[in-house]
């Protein structure tokens, strides 16, 4: 249905149609302390994890907040408790939304600015993946999950270095789709996820939260803390 791929390296996936997009990953795994003591949390990460918190927002479904700028990602549960913080590895070009029909494309045809994180507020489901792996679809639409990443990719481009890097500043470089350590994956956010699913908040580069999170400014103004 999107024959979209999203990869450099050998993890290939499936969807519900015949060819699927493929997640962008990392030379190495990184090591077993990702994830047990999280970062400090912007400004804006707080604020979005105060409304859907105060709000209900996540419907009663577990959550992530993913902070593109700040090149991490904060995990809660169903009653907005948190889980834990983990670096991510996000889209090379900064950006919100997706190429209209980027997710008909062929990896070859996709330029350096389509490469592109989208923000906003996704339902985030499990689908099946190529050898019967299953993978957390943020966007089916546009191919982008949150996976884990790949033992194999191009050794220039230095994933793991890069999300084990103190800043932020070299964490954008996938096609797209949001990478994370695997031990923090499968400890920490499969375990949440993998029954039904959940909300992937992704916060914006350029945009204003508000503009991507209209309720966000709904229940600011009510509660009279809207700048």
């Amino acid at each position: 249905m999107f024959p979209f791929l999203l990869a450099v390296a050998a993890l290939v996936l499936t969807a519900p149609a015949s060819t699927a997009p493929v997640p962008t990953g990392a030379e190495a795994e990184a090591p077993e302390t990702i994830g047990e003591a999280g970062p400090v949390r912007s400004a804006e990460t707080e604020r979005v994890a105060d409304w859907i918190a105060t709000t209900g927002d996540n419907a009663g479904l577990p959550y992530v907040i993913v902070d593109k700028t700040g090149g991490q990602l904060a995990l809660f549960d169903a009653r907005g408790e948190p889980l834990g913080d983990a670096p991510v590895l996000v889209g090379v070009a900064i950006g919100d939304d997706a190429t209209p029909g980027i997710g008909t494309k062929n990896l070859a045809e996709i330029g350096p600015a389509e490469k592109t994180t989208p923000a906003g507020r996704f339902r985030a489901r499990y689908g099946l993946a190529f050898g019967r792996q299953r993978v957390l679809w943020v966007d089916y639409a546009t191919s982008v999950a949150i996976h884990p990443i790949p033992p194999k990719t191009s050794k220039r481009e230095r994933r793991r270095t890069r999300l084990l890097s103190p800043t932020p500043d070299d964490n954008r470089i996938t096609f797209g789709c949001i990478n994370v350590a695997k031990v923090f994956y499968r400890k920490n956010l499969q375990p949440v996820f993998r029954k039904k699913g959940g909300y992937v908040y992704i916060l914006p580069d350029t945009r204003s939260l508000e503009s991507v999170f209209p309720r966000l400014r709904v229940h600011e103004l009510a509660q009279g803390t809207a700048s």
